[in-house]
């Protein structure tokens, strides 16, 4: 029975943790969040609610000067107030900006929050168990193996995640008479607007796959579903 309640209380502990989290974060993006008011961009979310056969798609403005698009764990779509600002200066269109749109909801549609919160109770047990086997093989180093490789079962997991929603996007895109050509421009100008330089983690660490590589992968997508000639750049 001891036995168990070891076992268990990772997943308890990774439960609790990811709901309090979701709750605070839900309190904070309620403080600091409006609805999108912008004539021109609502009139293209109308467009993607229509694909998807719903009377209206709520999106909300972030007020922080980051760049980043997110789904809450609620089902709730947010773009930040630095986003908004680059479509605003004319360095993100607003398709490019509505594609974002279409991969948070991509996050949403195919439940990645509530699978998040599965993923994160199984990788504590993981580390644990790791932790305590490697522990006692190879003292010291043990753990510190345990952990890099429950890192990097965390950033396969969220990269999957990732692609999913950015295969959902494009089929949206597609229904909707975008094309996946805005998708596709985001992203190639995407480093140069959250301001990154080459990346020191590997990519086997990271939560997002590398920006190359999804175009690649929604060209491949756009190829298969339309034909070549709609995945060319």
């Amino acid at each position: 029975m001891t036995r168990l309640l070891v076992l268990l209380l990772p997943v308890i502990v990774a439960v609790v943790m990811w709901k309090y989290s979701a709750w605070s974060g839900a309190r904070s993006l309620d403080r600091n969040s409006t609805r999108l008011r912008d004539p021109a961009l609502l009139a293209l979310v109308d467009r993607l609610a229509a694909a998807m056969e719903l009377d209206h798609i709520p999106v909300h403005i972030h007020e922080t000067p980051v760049v980043n698009g997110l789904a809450a764990p609620d089902g709730r779509v947010f773009l930040t107030r630095g986003f908004l600002r680059r479509y605003e200066a004319g360095e993100v269109t607003g398709e490019e900006l509505i594609s974002v749109v279409a991969h948070e909801l991509g996050h949403v549609a195919l439940g990645h929050s509530k699978r998040r919160m599965i993923d994160f109770s199984g990788q504590n047990l993981i580390r644990m168990l790791l932790t305590t086997v490697l522990g006692r093989l190879i003292p010291v180093i043990g753990p510190l193996i345990a952990n890099m490789a429950t890192k990097a079962l965390a950033a396969r997991l969220s990269q999957q995640d990732e692609y999913e929603a950015d295969e959902f996007a494009t089929a949206l895109l597609i229904k909707a008479g975008f094309s996946a050509d805005p998708q596709i421009s985001l992203f190639e100008k995407l480093d140069a607007l959250t301001q990154q330089g080459p990346r020191m983690t590997p990519a086997w660490l990271l939560t997002h796959p590398e920006t190359h590589r999804r175009i690649e992968v929604i060209r491949t997508n756009v190829a298969k579903w339309t034909g070549p000639r709609l995945s060319k750049p």
